[in-house]
């Protein structure tokens, strides 16, 4: 990621404190002024949205430093360990709501003030909506695991409002006041599936899982169209660690070819690589014809 593209993540990381603080805000005054337990819930998710603000910009912040003698290959991997943070507080704010509404099912009451209530968490809806998708969309642009697991989040909040505004509707207009901690049951069973998402994502990335099938095959296809002048590629390896991607395999010469011919190779294939994939970071091993493939093959004919 470029410098740009950082001071970018960390900004918006930063602005994501004060917002959460003021939408955590009006939530709980829409439940002070209703006593809704569905609204209540809401609120207390909220206050997990303020903890992982905190986590995410600070991970974020450490993600970007420089690779130095005890982490050469940089610090990105930071950021799917906030990731995972993000989708177990995810979880524990289900679990919250969970908690609330189970009590509220065993003395459901009609909510006091309902429109007012539900005015200021719509208000509060909106603009967790806009702010997530917002960090969705450039976590994804500039590969920030922690700033889209942020988002997604926060998404989860705004599931929980919708949910919530359609079950003291569905009350008000019904007289069943069980409605409301009901439908809040059932949006938690949501966001624990939504957290989890999260958490299997974010594990993935500290596995070194391979890059998706398209990158895979941008990958092969720039290397399949500048192999002149060797002979095949094989052994190829490819892993995310939050915005960057390395990419490794070995290169198959003529046993004769000089050194300069093979290094002029290679430069070739890695600007090609880094064309198909922006960022990415490319080691090349170079093996005689005559040396026997080792690994896992995966040949790329030119």
């Amino acid at each position: 990621m470029s410098e740009h593209g950082n001071g970018i993540v960390a900004r918006l990381a930063f602005w994501g404190i004060p917002l959460s603080f003021g939408v955590m805000g009006l939530k709980l005054v829409a439940w002070w002024v209703t006593g809704s337990v569905a609204l209540l819930s809401d609120g207390l998710e909220s206050t997990v949205n303020v903890i992982a603000a905190f986590v995410a910009y600070f991970v974020i912040r450490y993600a970007q430093k420089p690779a130095d003698q005890d982490h050469p290959y940089g610090h990105h991997k930071a950021e799917y360990l906030s990731a995972v943070l993000e989708g177990v507080l995810i979880v524990v704010a289900a679990l919250l709501i969970v908690n609330e509404a189970y009590h509220g099912l065993f003395a459901p009451k009609m909510p006091d003030a309902p429109v007012l209530g539900l005015a200021i968490n719509a208000a509060a809806g909106a603009i967790n909506a806009a702010w997530a998708i917002t960090l969705i969309r450039v976590g994804k642009s500039h590969r920030s695991p922690a700033l889209s697991a942020d988002g997604q989040h926060i998404m989860s909040d705004v599931v929980t409002s919708g949910g919530v505004l359609v079950g003291l509707v569905l009350a008000l207009i019904t007289g069943y006041a069980i409605l409301d901690p009901v439908l809040a049951i059932l949006v938690a069973l949501n966001i624990i599936f939504q957290g989890w998402k999260v958490i299997s994502h974010s594990v993935d990335g500290l596995m070194d899982k391979a890059v998706e099938p398209a990158e895979d095959a941008a990958i092969k296809a720039a290397i399949g169209a500048n192999l002149a002048g060797s002979i095949n590629v094989h052994y190829l390896r490819t892993r995310r660690a939050g915005a960057v991607t390395f990419v490794a395999f070995d290169l198959v010469v003529p046993t004769d070819m000089p050194v300069g011919k093979a290094h002029e190779i290679c430069d070739r294939l890695e600007a090609a690589v880094k064309g198909a994939l922006p960022g990415a970071r490319v080691t090349i091993h170079v093996e005689p014809e005559s040396e026997k493939a080792h690994g896992v093959a995966v040949t790329v004919k030119g």
